[in-house]
């Protein structure tokens, strides 16, 4: 059995999401689309887990818009979002430590003519406000900005980019895949103009997602003629998936692990400090500002690829940043954008924690760091 400390990833699903995804797979099997009453029974939980989605987030059921997933979510908003803008501006900005969907959305843009401004993170991997504010320009209709980095887990400053923005007319986009399901988004939910959730990430089935955008905004769906989802995409609804995602955001919502992932985190890095003392370093925000589920650190002298493989070796799986990135050899995106050097970049693994990890295999994955440390280091003197 492995030690999984990938839950940035992905999780495995919840036991009552699969049975809600199976039982409304046998029982709900009709098109929403469709008039009869087959499709007329579907239809109406679709519109029961589009109310239940939106009243967990605080925000009105018309902007819930349902997706295949995150990637999905934010080409779709992203792209919305600056095409329904274009006559006012062809300027957007992005965060440098993005995930990948946002800077692909965003060389789609490019090509469209569209000027895009990568603003870089901080050494703690924090956005500044205030390099925002510099970048601004009339042509300026959009800022993409995650909620919750998924490399590192630094929790950027929403509040204060919204209140830059607030008055100037750019819309917010957040990309919140990382941040729904571990901490209360609640309070955010209202500030941004769109933003995007994943099912798999909170222990629902995968496959699908949610993107929302402010149903009083003057929006345009991306591609005309769309039949599903208010005109915003095509192709029949994946009801059971759906399903299964809201019950799993129900789940989360009422028991967030904070508090459990928070006690991980400090017996982690207390054991690593023991262990590996100056041998390391942890990438991280100041502690308000950092999601406690993500620990993104270098062990120096191991390249993270190798120190990936060796700990699966001994049954433990980690990673070496986001999964949409795997199979680069670029450093992650996040560390570049924080001007981290080439070589410590190799060094880059990500752990990251779920309810169902315990403090004992915390304890055994830092006895592993410190022991393929060792053997390395005497291999070579």
């Amino acid at each position: 059995m492995m030690n999984y400390f990938d839950y940035a990833a992905t999780t495995p699903v919840d036991a009552e999401s699969l049975h809600v995804f199976r039982t409304v797979s046998e029982e709900f099997w009709g098109n929403p689309s469709s008039l009869h009453d087959i499709g007329g029974k579907a239809e109406h939980l679709l519109s029961k887990c589009r109310e239940k989605l939106a009243a967990l987030l605080g925000v009105p059921s018309k902007g819930i818009h349902f997706t295949s997933g995150g990637t999905e979510g934010n080409h779709l908003a992203l792209v919305t979002l600056a095409l329904s803008r274009q006559k006012k501006g062809k300027h957007i900005i992005i965060g440098g430590g993005e995930h990948s969907s946002i800077h692909s959305s965003a060389a789609f843009l490019q090509g469209l003519g569209f000027t895009v401004t990568k603003i870089p993170l901080t050494s703690d991997g924090l956005i500044d406000p205030q390099i925002i504010k510099e970048s601004l320009s009339e042509q300026t209709t959009v800022v993409s900005i995650g909620h919750v980095n998924g490399e590192i887990g630094t929790i950027q400053p929403l509040h204060d980019i919204h209140d830059l923005l607030r008055h100037r007319g750019i819309l917010l986009h957040s990309d919140m895949v990382q941040s729904f399901g571990k901490m209360d988004v609640t309070e955010f939910t209202s500030e941004v103009d769109s933003f995007t959730l994943s099912s798999h990430k909170i222990y629902g089935p995968k496959g699908v997602g949610a993107f929302y955008i402010n149903p009083a905004l003057d929006i345009t769906p991306m591609i005309p003629g769309q039949t599903h989802e208010d005109g915003f995409r095509g192709g029949t609804v994946n009801l059971p998936g759906i399903a299964g995602f809201v019950t799993a955001a129900d789940r989360c919502h009422h028991s967030l692990a904070t508090a459990h992932c928070k006690g991980l985190r400090t017996h982690f890095i207390t054991g690593l400090e023991e262990q590996l003392s100056g041998r390391y370093t942890l990438y991280e925000g100041p502690v308000h500002a950092q999601l406690p589920h993500v620990i993104g650190l270098g062990i120096h002298g191991l390249e993270g690829q190798w120190l990936m493989l060796e700990c699966n070796r001994r049954g433990m799986g980690i990673s070496t940043g986001s999964a949409c990135g795997a199979g680069s050899h670029d450093l992650p995106k996040t560390l570049q954008s924080m001007g981290v050097s080439q070589r410590a970049g190799k060094e880059f693994i990500r752990i990251s924690f779920g309810r169902d990890t315990r403090e004992e295999q915390i304890a055994e994955l830092v006895n592993a760091l410190a022991d393929i440390h060792a053997s390395l280091t005497s291999s070579l003197t």
